[in-house]
């Protein structure tokens, strides 16, 4: 019968020396390898006193976009919800009145807008099938929560804030410095 690879060995059937019965030496081989773990870099990451580089394709938490005038960029026409394979995002939309001009771009806007985090799968799929850019992945990651309904963000949690009143909670929720 041939082997598929050359890296078997017969097995060696001679008895065990005294000192190889003693394991002495495999005991000392052991304290040097943990001996030499302790000078090498320690790859945990002290969470919160420093904060972990994410890679530039990284998805994490939802945001819904405004435009430059502060408007809600959102339209609801569902894209993103019918995109989600999870069916994590809800949506209702509604009317524009009179008035409303300068909170929404379009006459139709989204009312309620939730997405329930335990569902989603962080795929990216609602950010493509948005065709408004109005839903985007930031590179925040879900914070820890102890109760299902503080994983369902509703619109209010979701909006990202208003470039015009809030330039610096702007600038920082897309991560650039002011």
């Amino acid at each position: 019968m041939q082997a598929l690879t050359n890296k078997s060995q017969a097995v060696n059937r001679k008895p065990m020396t005294l000192l190889e019965r003693l394991y002495l030496i495999n005991i000392i081989k052991g304290m040097l390898i943990t001996f030499s773990h302790m000078f090498k870099k320690q790859p945990t990451i002290r969470y919160p006193e420093e904060k972990r580089e994410f890679s530039p394709v990284f998805r994490g938490l939802h945001v819904l976009n405004r435009d430059e005038e502060g408007r809600e960029r959102c339209t609801a026409c569902g894209l993103c919800a019918v995109a989600c394979p999870a069916e994590a995002i809800t949506m209702e939309a509604a009317e524009r009145v009179e008035g409303e001009e300068q909170l929404y771009r379009e006459e139709k806007y989204a009312a309620k807008y939730e997405i329930n985090m335990l569902r989603c799968i962080f795929c990216g799929l609602c950010e493509d099938a948005c065709p408004k850019d109005a839903i985007y992945l930031s590179e925040t990651f879900a914070p820890a929560n102890y109760t299902r309904k503080g994983f369902i963000y509703g619109k209010p949690d979701l909006l990202i804030p208003n470039p015009l009143t809030e330039a610096t909670a702007f600038a920082e929720a897309k991560g650039v410095e002011a």
